[in-house]
């Protein structure tokens, strides 16, 4: 039977792609990205400089399984090129807040005047810097910087106050 649902996608030049099974390997000039899809019914090959996703079913979840491996592959293109870059700024009226990172987690200190540091987790291969009252996240693997600015997002949340006086913490303002 042939398949029925059919996407292509154009590599990019630089952007080598290998495809073992379920297995993806996307390398570029800024690094190496791998990933594993799940989906039963769909298959992806590589014809030249072009991959193709494809289902045999007709099926509204096998659509959304295509167009979702396709989404995928198109954001381990860009993290292999460009890579990924968000921006987050830090926000006080209170207490000064001072971000330092250390290791593998971000240090959140002097929050709401807490003695404690308050700790985000940095996940993956992602580098955090600090610029004064500005945090950038940067990575190839799109998921990972956003996961990583959501922690540190989400490391600041205020609880147990009134939030309309209590605005201070880390916010997202850019994505790229």
């Amino acid at each position: 039977m042939k398949p029925v649902i059919k996407e292509e996608l154009e590599v990019p030049e630089g952007v080598e792609l290998k495809v073992s099974g379920r297995t993806v390997e996307v390398s570029g000039p800024k690094g190496k990205l791998t990933r594993t899809f799940d989906f039963q019914r769909v298959s992806i090959k590589v014809e030249g400089k072009k991959v193709l996703i494809s289902s045999d079913s007709t099926r509204r979840r096998d659509k959304a399984a295509v167009m979702t491996v396709r989404s995928h592959l198109r954001n381990m293109f860009k993290g292999v090129t460009e890579g990924f870059t968000y921006k987050l700024k830090v926000v006080y009226s209170h207490f000064p807040i001072t971000v330092k990172v250390d290791g593998k987690r971000v240090l959140i200190q002097n929050f709401i005047g807490e003695r404690a540091p308050r700790v985000a987790k940095i996940v993956g291969d992602v580098s955090v810097e600090v610029h004064g009252d500005e945090i950038l996240v940067k990575g190839i693997n799109k998921d990972d910087v956003g996961q990583t600015a959501f922690n540190i997002e989400q490391a600041t949340q205020v609880k147990y106050r009134d939030l309309r006086v209590f605005q201070d913490g880390c916010y997202i303002t850019e994505r790229g």
